[in-house]
């Protein structure tokens, strides 16, 4: 087995969540429910975090009063207790464990990212080294997977392929899916960040029709995805380092984004006790909707749509038009009201791509075009329309040579770092339990059945 590189000792001792859980309940919510006549108020206590708005704890709102909240899309409702991520989507702030993601994109890498978020603190140098040489000699992946892969279809889409050969993982190693040992943890967690580069870039290869590429471990992280999804046997395949760099920022900007779709997916598979291949499967099959995962992609079917830089004032104005079903894609987020502190650092990356390349193509033009009008034009200013990570992620990995429909593959190579680092937290978290919503019944009352003679 490749190695294995045991939690730091000086990191994870401290559980967050249980501090702030013991500590913060300082003030109390009180909440009246008014039934026939009669008020009866129920006392919550209100928790705080480390930063961000309180919350109402509403745990025994049930048991003592017969009722539940009603919150679809869980939009006002924490899940969980997280020490990874957070997000303050007025102010554009993304932190990982406190850390500015602005700092991280232009001082750290993706690997070390992957140790904060696992671990909770910066690496040493002998601890990033080990780290790195853990990951990188997990990256290949078993013989029989290749074959079990090749059982698809050659049109498939890759994502389909991904989300299959990642829940099949498990039938393979076994050996690390025992969710209550914590050494099986870390070895799952080393191979699914290790082994997700291989399989995305072998369902891209596989849909090309050419041969599987091997990781090659001289390489670094965003290197070696390059070369498995670039080189062929016929020619070396030279890796620029403007472009691994623009990948690996990729990566890092896309690690994890607090409780998502997708990271909400992973968390509830999880909390049944699931073995951590089939919960960050279902993080895929989650990603894949295109409310979620396919932003960028949508980025692209909208370049094509405009067509030509000449139509770019054309279609601004369909968009200021709130009579016309035509929508600007890559602009605003739902979350950043401001601006996406990720769109900062990815589009310094995107000109540096562009011009590394020098690629000559209608639509990167048109998508040039179409941000300068964005960043001037009054309408997206006082709107406060940025473009946004998926504007120029889109562009940058078109530029690359990817196809759309491996947008979102890379994603998820992106991402499983944060899934893997959201279910290892959930699962040792003493106060998670099994996700169970509940719902607004609105079906018929109790009935009688009739029998079929008398329908």
């Amino acid at each position: 087995m490749p190695p294995v590189m045991n939690p730091p000792s000086r990191v994870g001792k401290k559980h967050w969540g249980e501090v702030l859980m013991t500590a913060s309940n300082k003030n109390q919510a009180s909440v009246t429910l008014t039934d026939n006549q009669t008020g009866k108020a129920v006392e919550l206590p209100v928790l705080s975090g480390t930063v961000g708005p309180d919350v109402v704890d509403i745990r025994t709102l049930y048991a003592h009063t017969g009722k539940f909240t009603f919150d679809p899309g869980y939009g006002a409702t924490g899940s969980c207790l997280s020490g990874l991520t957070y997000i303050d989507g007025d102010k554009g702030v993304l932190l990982h464990r406190g850390y500015p993601i602005e700092q991280l994109a232009a001082q750290s890498d993706f690997l070390e990212l992957a140790f904060v978020l696992l671990y909770g603190e910066l690496p040493n140098t002998e601890e990033k080294a080990g780290f790195v040489n853990a990951i990188t000699r997990h990256t290949m992946v078993h013989e029989q997977l290749s074959i079990f892969l090749r059982g698809f279809r050659r049109d498939a889409h890759p994502m389909a392929i991904l989300c299959g050969v990642t829940g099949a993982l498990s039938a393979f190693y076994h050996d690390s899916t025992d969710i209550n040992d914590p050494k099986q943890r870390i070895i799952a967690s080393h191979r699914l960040i290790a082994k997700m580069p291989t399989l995305a870039a072998m369902a891209y290869k596989y849909s090309l029709g050419q041969p599987f590429n091997y990781p090659r471990n001289d390489l670094n992280y965003a290197e070696n995805f390059l070369h498995m999804c670039f080189s062929v046997p016929a020619e070396d395949y030279v890796i620029d380092p403007v472009i691994a760099d623009a990948m690996d920022k990729i990566f890092i900007l896309h690690a994890d984004h607090e409780q998502n779709a997708s990271t909400s997916t992973v968390r509830l598979a999880g909390s049944s006790g699931a073995n951590p291949f089939a919960c960050i499967a279902a993080g895929i099959a989650s990603l894949w909707g295109p409310a979620h995962g396919g932003a960028n992609e949508a980025v692209l079917n909208m370049l094509a749509e405009i067509g030509d830089r000449s139509r770019v004032q054309e279609y601004v104005n369909k968009a200021r038009d709130k009579n016309d079903p035509f929508r600007l894609f890559g602009f605003g987020h739902r979350v950043y009201k401001n601006y996406d502190p990720r769109a900062q650092v990815l589009r310094k990356s995107c000109h540096e791509v562009l011009d590394k390349l020098g690629v000559s193509d209608p639509l990167l033009e048109l998508a040039m075009e179409l941000e300068e009008i964005a960043l001037k034009d009054s309408y997206f200013v006082e709107k406060q329309l940025y473009p946004n990570v998926d504007f120029y992620s889109g562009i940058i990995l078109k530029a690359m040579g990817f196809p759309t429909s491996m947008f979102t593959v890379l994603f998820a190579v992106a991402r499983t770092v944060g899934w893997i680092s959201q279910w290892k937290e959930m699962v040792e978290d003493p106060t998670q339990r099994i996700g169970r919503p509940r719902q607004l019944y609105t079906g018929p009352a109790q009935r009688d059945f009739v029998p079929l003679d008398k329908r």
